[in-house]
């Protein structure tokens, strides 16, 4: 039997019935019932099931996501999969589908689905307005959780007990890309790719310049902004590494205190010339309950963070994730198609068994502008022969482990990374610190007047901060180029196809050093 799904606070028993009005839940489901030849089985067939329980879960999933959808607060982020409601996939996760997997392997990606589920559905309920939940008939948004729990629970054990049922999954578990082919086809990529890429190279070719020339200090009017606690060491991060738990599938599962450790280990210093308050990262938050976009709290410098993984050498390698907002991309003029509201700076770090950072790679929150820094011994492998955006290499960062720390030049206005250095981590000198928050917390960010909303829409962007490039860059097909974007809906190239969180992005680019210990 399959394990648990790790789902939001588990239900009470026998309480579960009592969440919907008995006359509500009862039109409820013949309207789904009504509809459910539009549904995937598995979901379509518990929703005529003899079995009430059975019956009442899938009626009640499927209302929830009617009511997700209806006010428009469903999560981008994850990838829903079609006849089971109650699991969700990103890339990573969607890289295990191909592999026999039985026992512990499938219950730990099974779990993992479960996860992404249980997540996006705590945010998903969270920004629902309370008259959604009268309709829905559930006093508590914490009610609504358990009732999902409980039965996401429920049909997961039935569903994922028959070979027939895994294989479908199985087949579903995948994430559709961030391109549109029928804007390429529309807009000739064949052939306008060929001027967009002479574009790329050209700003590739000026990057590398700056980079070749020396920059030993910031410039007088920038501001370093460093993380409020303190390196750990080197030993002490090797040591916290050493002991992270993998699951069935070897992903690391560093627990609250490690994640801790390891955040403030690897969190970098970013060095920003500032012109003006545009210059300066701080907290999203919602002006006022009408508003459009979110605005940046400058007064209090923020770092978002996550962790994510990559699939690396036969081996799944832990990455730290630090996102820096801005308030906007100023325009330079009525002419400039790449300024607008809102700006950010992504910067992941990816780090070995040993705790010692075997790649670094960058890229603005509209997903643009991919840089990879290699450090410790990694090589970069030979382009193909089509003319796409492969992997950009502006510099390599010399042999450094957490004793370290490394230094980003962020520009004025544009935000473009001009600089990477490692400098000692006890030599910073004047500074700003910034404190951490979960990158999650922009799912549902809180609303002066009570609730919460996303700043991202279901598509994954954030309306109101879209650039003129995007009359431009059409063809390409990248949905409104140059507009912010929720983690996991970030295409990074412009000619070919890649994307910020593809499991094999490292692996099909970069050799690892051939002096590393085996995979177990």
């Amino acid at each position: 039997m399959l394990a648990t799904l790790p789902h939001a606070s588990p239900a009470r028993s026998g309480a579960a019935p009592k969440l919907m009005h008995a006359h509500g839940f009862a039109i409820v489901v013949a309207s789904l019932l009504a509809g459910c030849a539009a549904l995937d089985s598995p979901q379509r067939e518990h929703l005529s099931s003899a079995d009430p329980n059975a019956r009442d879960c899938a009626a009640w999933l499927a209302a929830l996501d009617r009511a997700i959808d209806a006010n428009g607060v469903r999560d981008g982020g994850a990838h829903r999969i079609d006849g089971f409601p109650y699991l969700r996939v990103d890339r990573f996760a969607a890289s295990f589908r191909d592999e026999d997997m039985d026992g512990a392997r499938l219950r730990a990606w099974v779990a993992h689905l479960g996860s992404l589920d249980a997540t996006a559905r705590r945010y998903e309920t969270r920004n629902l307005p309370d008259a959604a939940l009268t309709e829905l008939g559930v006093a508590q948004r914490d009610a609504t959780l358990a009732r999902t729990h409980t039965c996401s629970e429920a049909l997961s054990r039935h569903d994922l007990a028959a070979p027939a049922t895994r294989s479908q999954l199985a087949a579903r578990a995948a994430v559709p890309d961030d391109y549109a082919t029928g804007k390429r086809v529309a807009g000739l990529y064949a052939l306008t790719r060929i001027p967009f890429f002479a574009g790329v190279s050209r700003w590739q070719d000026g990057v590398a310049a700056q980079f070749r020339t020396p920059s030993a200090d910031a410039p007088d009017s920038s501001s370093r902004f460093v993380p409020s606690e303190p390196a750990p060491g080197a030993a002490h991060v090797r040591e916290t590494v050493s002991r992270i738990d993998r699951d069935a599938l070897g992903i690391p599962r560093p627990d609250q205190m490690q994640q801790r450790l390891l955040f403030a280990a690897f969190a970098p210093v970013f060095a920003v010339d500032l012109s003006g308050n545009f210059d300066r990262p701080g907290a999203l938050h919602w002006p006022a309950s009408d508003a459009r976009v979110p605005a940046i709290d400058v007064t209090r410098p923020v770092v978002y963070h996550r962790f994510t993984h990559t699939r690396w050498g036969g081996r799944v390698h832990l990455q730290l994730v630090y996102s820096l907002w801005f308030p906007e991309r100023p325009r330079e003029g009525a002419l400039d198609l790449l300024g607008g509201r809102l700006d950010g700076v992504i910067w992941r770090v990816t780090i070995d068994d040993d705790g010692t950072p075997l790649i670094y790679d960058t890229i603005h929150s509209c997903g643009c502008y991919q840089m990879f820094f290699p450090a410790n011994g990694v090589v970069a492998k030979p382009p193909p022969a089509e003319p796409i955006e492969w992997a950009f290499v502006p510099t390599i960062l010399p042999a450094h482990d957490a004793d370290s720390r490394v230094l980003i030049r962020i520009a004025s206005g544009t935000h473009y990374v001009t600089h990477v250095s490692v400098i000692d981590a006890v030599r910073i000198g004047n500074v700003s610190p910034y404190s951490f928050a979960s990158d999650d917390e922009l799912r549902a960010l809180p609303l002066p007047g009570g609730g919460s909303r996303s700043p991202f829409g279901p598509d994954g962007i954030v309306a109101g901060s879209e650039r003129g490039e995007r009359f431009l860059f059409w063809p390409m097909g990248v949905a409104s180029a140059g507009a912010m974007r929720q983690w996991g809906r970030h295409a990074t190239a412009f000619v070919g196809r890649r994307h910020y969180d593809d499991a094999d992005l490292f692996e099909r680019r970069f050799s690892l050093p051939p002096t590393r210990p085996k995979p177990d």
